[in-house]
Protein backbone atom coordinates (compact mmCIF):
# COMPACT_ATOMS: atom_id res chain seq x y z
CA UNK A 1 0.00 0.00 0.00
CA UNK A 2 1.74 3.00 -1.05
CA UNK A 3 1.19 6.23 -2.50
CA UNK A 4 4.55 8.26 -4.78
CA UNK A 5 4.80 11.58 -5.42
CA UNK A 6 6.68 12.78 -8.49
CA UNK A 7 7.28 15.78 -10.67
CA UNK A 8 8.36 18.41 -8.25
CA UNK A 9 11.24 20.53 -8.87
CA UNK A 10 13.28 24.08 -9.07
CA UNK A 11 11.06 26.81 -10.78
CA UNK A 12 11.05 30.22 -11.72
CA UNK A 13 8.23 32.61 -10.00
CA UNK A 14 5.30 32.25 -12.76
CA UNK A 15 6.09 28.98 -13.58
CA UNK A 16 4.41 25.59 -14.00
CA UNK A 17 4.70 22.32 -12.92
CA UNK A 18 2.64 19.33 -12.64
CA UNK A 19 2.07 16.73 -9.54
CA UNK A 20 1.69 13.19 -9.92
CA UNK A 21 0.79 10.93 -7.30
CA UNK A 22 0.92 6.70 -8.42
CA UNK A 23 -1.10 4.64 -5.80
CA UNK A 24 -1.18 0.64 -5.70
CA UNK A 25 -1.81 -1.72 -2.80
CA UNK A 26 -5.23 -0.05 -2.37
CA UNK A 27 -8.49 0.00 -4.29
CA UNK A 28 -7.73 3.42 -5.46
CA UNK A 29 -10.89 4.17 -6.94
CA UNK A 30 -12.21 3.82 -3.77
CA UNK A 31 -10.35 6.47 -2.45
CA UNK A 32 -11.61 10.58 -2.07
CA UNK A 33 -7.68 11.81 -3.14
CA UNK A 34 -6.20 14.75 -1.37
CA UNK A 35 -2.85 17.17 -2.16
CA UNK A 36 -1.47 18.89 0.89
CA UNK A 37 1.51 21.24 1.28
CA UNK A 38 3.56 21.94 4.07
CA UNK A 39 6.30 24.93 4.27
CA UNK A 40 8.97 25.57 6.87
CA UNK A 41 7.50 26.51 9.82
CA UNK A 42 4.15 25.87 9.04
CA UNK A 43 1.19 23.74 9.48
CA UNK A 44 0.36 20.81 6.45
CA UNK A 45 -2.41 22.64 5.08
CA UNK A 46 -5.18 20.76 2.62
CA UNK A 47 -4.68 22.63 -1.15
CA UNK A 48 -7.09 20.26 -3.17
CA UNK A 49 -9.69 17.70 -2.74
CA UNK A 50 -11.08 15.27 -5.81
CA UNK A 51 -13.41 12.72 -4.12
CA UNK A 52 -14.02 9.39 -5.58
CA UNK A 53 -16.54 10.53 -8.28
CA UNK A 54 -14.39 12.88 -9.32
CA UNK A 55 -15.76 16.14 -7.98
CA UNK A 56 -13.15 18.63 -6.96
CA UNK A 57 -13.88 20.27 -3.77
CA UNK A 58 -13.16 23.81 -3.14
CA UNK A 59 -9.49 24.53 -3.32
CA UNK A 60 -7.64 26.56 -0.34
CA UNK A 61 -8.01 30.37 -1.38
CA UNK A 62 -4.29 30.77 -1.65
CA UNK A 63 -4.28 28.57 -4.31
CA UNK A 64 -7.32 29.35 -6.76
CA UNK A 65 -7.80 29.83 -10.06
CA UNK A 66 -4.32 28.59 -10.33
CA UNK A 67 -4.21 24.84 -9.24
CA UNK A 68 -6.22 22.18 -10.58
CA UNK A 69 -6.61 18.52 -9.21
CA UNK A 70 -7.90 15.54 -11.60
CA UNK A 71 -7.38 11.97 -11.31
CA UNK A 72 -7.23 8.89 -13.55
CA UNK A 73 -8.63 5.66 -12.16
CA UNK A 74 -7.63 3.80 -14.73
CA UNK A 75 -3.78 4.59 -13.74
CA UNK A 76 -4.45 4.98 -10.29
CA UNK A 77 -3.01 8.47 -10.10
CA UNK A 78 -3.90 12.19 -9.12
CA UNK A 79 -2.17 14.99 -10.28
CA UNK A 80 -1.54 18.58 -9.26
CA UNK A 81 -1.27 21.17 -12.35
CA UNK A 82 0.17 24.29 -10.85
CA UNK A 83 0.45 27.37 -12.98
CA UNK A 84 1.33 30.84 -11.93
CA UNK A 85 3.92 29.80 -8.89
CA UNK A 86 4.59 31.95 -6.54
CA UNK A 87 7.75 32.03 -4.26
CA UNK A 88 4.71 31.44 -1.23
CA UNK A 89 3.86 28.26 -3.10
CA UNK A 90 7.22 26.57 -2.29
CA UNK A 91 7.04 23.72 -0.31
CA UNK A 92 6.98 19.54 0.50
CA UNK A 93 3.97 18.61 -1.42
CA UNK A 94 2.08 15.43 -0.24
CA UNK A 95 -0.54 13.14 -1.38
CA UNK A 96 -3.16 11.48 0.12
CA UNK A 97 -5.94 9.41 -0.03
CA UNK A 98 -8.61 8.79 2.63
CA UNK A 99 -11.53 6.21 2.11
CA UNK A 100 -15.00 7.28 4.13
CA UNK A 101 -17.91 4.94 5.43
CA UNK A 102 -20.71 6.01 6.81
CA UNK A 103 -18.81 9.20 7.56
CA UNK A 104 -16.50 7.87 9.63
CA UNK A 105 -12.73 8.00 7.78
CA UNK A 106 -11.86 4.20 8.00
CA UNK A 107 -8.13 4.22 6.11
CA UNK A 108 -6.10 6.96 5.39
CA UNK A 109 -2.53 6.60 3.37
CA UNK A 110 -0.15 9.68 3.17
CA UNK A 111 2.94 9.77 0.43
CA UNK A 112 6.59 10.77 1.25
CA UNK A 113 6.02 14.17 -0.72
CA UNK A 114 7.77 15.98 -3.25
CA UNK A 115 9.67 19.36 -2.77
CA UNK A 116 8.44 22.10 -4.93
CA UNK A 117 10.45 25.41 -5.11
CA UNK A 118 9.64 28.88 -6.46
CA UNK A 119 12.49 31.19 -7.09
CA UNK A 120 11.85 34.85 -6.83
Amino acid sequence: VQLVESGGGLVQNGGSLTLSCAASGFTFSSYDMNWYRQAPGKERELVARITSAGVSTPYADSVKGRFTISRDNAKKAVYLRMHTLKPEDTAVYYCKADLTRNAVVVSVIWGQGTQVTVSP
